[in-house]
């Protein structure tokens, strides 16, 4: 792309993206609506308004935030439809809100400081990934909050994209579909995608991490909420009668592999993730996340956390130990393998733009998961955001502007395929 052309992608990108991280849109698992917080839905209506002022067609926003819309085709050739998609909510491990972003040019390798008053510094010495970035303009936070690159990163390169395509007709394309979605962060955020609707051969989320990260492999995911029924006595007179539910719980916690957690696993090792617990000394709740890249493995993890819950109750001669397991997601290997050009697109697309492909397991998962089990085959492409989910997390400029041209290049490359590669998705 000529020099003069990338200047204008990249100011377009980082323009939408910075106005994106304005709008609050963390979402909250405890609602039980969707989407989940309101701040979702005011995002995808100011977001319906920029398609509609870019002219694009079929646009649709539904109750529950899910925001459609397609670019025409300009070929005559028959093309494959595709479609790209990102979600709208941010995690809620950390504040969203007032969000106050600014960009660090030219980073000369040195530490970054987010907050002088909060001694909030974004370090190489701890962020080793901040080494490969020197000479490129780093879109940081104020240490108060989170940033948003996942996946407002994801929003702002794909309307950049499709933007880009209209002002040079001369790049031939298929029809394009866009998806924004709310509530991925909570495991949502396919759950009322209308697939049927949506009304393409596959897809690709983009909602990856580092420069030519290219996923179509995840975790197979469950939750597990562990409860532990105590007595209550006065301490004053509780011998061989109270019993501690919140010592129960620890109890639990202490009889899972230690070496089994996030923090001491990496590819394709699975782990139990502890992440919360509130009580008393009546009744506590335990709530763990498991993951493992293979289903065999996967279900082991689910029965062994049965177990244990068992072998307590009849430890204790009692039943004050229940669980409630339920599966989230499952890896989306099985049903992209059949499949594989469509991963062989963005491998193609991403070296003839100078993206080295890194094809790598997500440790974790993305809408795409699930959308690859209800019909729609989609793969994940980066981003380019790294430390996502907390007030480290920065997106470099330049990472921003290579995920617009590999998505523009995916849309040259779809008319190129034979009709049969095509057909029956």
């Amino acid at each position: 792309m000529p020099l003069n052309f990338q200047v204008s992608m990249v100011m377009d990108v980082t323009k939408r993206f910075l106005k994106y991280t304005g709008f609050d849109t963390t979402s909250d698992e405890n609602t039980g609506v969707t989407p989940s917080t309101p701040g979702q839905m005011e995002f995808v209506r100011y977001l319906k308004t920029e398609l509609e002022d870019l002219g694009l067609e079929e646009i649709t926003l539904d109750d529950n935030g899910y925001l459609f819309a397609a670019l025409p085709a300009n070929t005559d050739r028959q093309t494959p439809v595709i479609g790209f998609i990102a979600h709208v909510d941010t995690s809620p491990d950390m504040s969203g809100r007032h969000v106050n972003p600014r960009i660090v040019r030219n980073y000369d390798g040195k530490d970054i400081v987010l907050s002088a008053e909060g001694n909030i510094v974004l370090s190489p010495a701890h962020f080793p990934e901040l080494s490969e970035h020197v000479g490129e303009d780093l879109i940081v936070t104020d240490g108060t909050t989170l940033l948003g690159a996942d996946d407002k990163a994801g929003i702002a390169e794909i309307i950049s994209a499709v933007a880009y395509l209209q002002q040079h007709p001369e790049i031939k394309h298929g029809k394009i579909r866009i998806g924004f979605n709310p509530d991925e962060e909570i495991g949502l955020g396919a759950h009322r995608f209308d697939v049927e609707k949506f009304g393409c051969a596959w897809a690709y989320t983009v909602d990856g991490g580092e420069v030519g990260e290219l996923e179509y492999e995840n975790f197979n995911a469950a939750s597990a909420k562990v409860t532990f029924k105590g007595r209550n006595v006065h301490p004053g007179y509780a011998k061989d009668k109270m019993i501690n539910s919140m010592l129960l719980a620890n109890r639990f916690i202490s009889s899972l592999p230690a070496g089994e957690t996030p923090e001491h696993t990496e590819g394709y090792e699975g782990f139990y993730h502890l992440v919360g617990v509130a009580g008393d000394v009546e009744t506590t709740t335990v709530g763990y996340i498991i993951r493992d890249h293979d289903r065999e493995k996967f279900g082991m993890r689910k029965q062994e956390i049965e177990r244990l819950v068992k072998r307590m109750n009849t430890e204790l001669g009692d039943r004050r130990v229940s669980v409630e397991i339920k599966d989230q997601y499952y890896n989306m290997r099985e049903k992209i393998e059949p499949v594989m050009h469509v991963v062989d697109v963005a491998f193609a697309a991403m070296k003839a733009v100078g993206v080295k492909p890194n094809v790598k397991p997500i440790r974790g998962g993305t809408d795409g998961a699930q959308l690859s089990f209800k019909g729609l085959p989609c793969p994940n492409i980066f981003a380019g955001g790294l430390n996502f989910h907390g007030r480290y997390e920065f997106i470099p400029v330049q990472s921003m502007e290579k995920a617009v041209q590999v998505i523009v290049k995916i849309s040259s490359l779809t008319p190129t395929l034979s009709k049969g590669e095509g057909e029956g998705m």
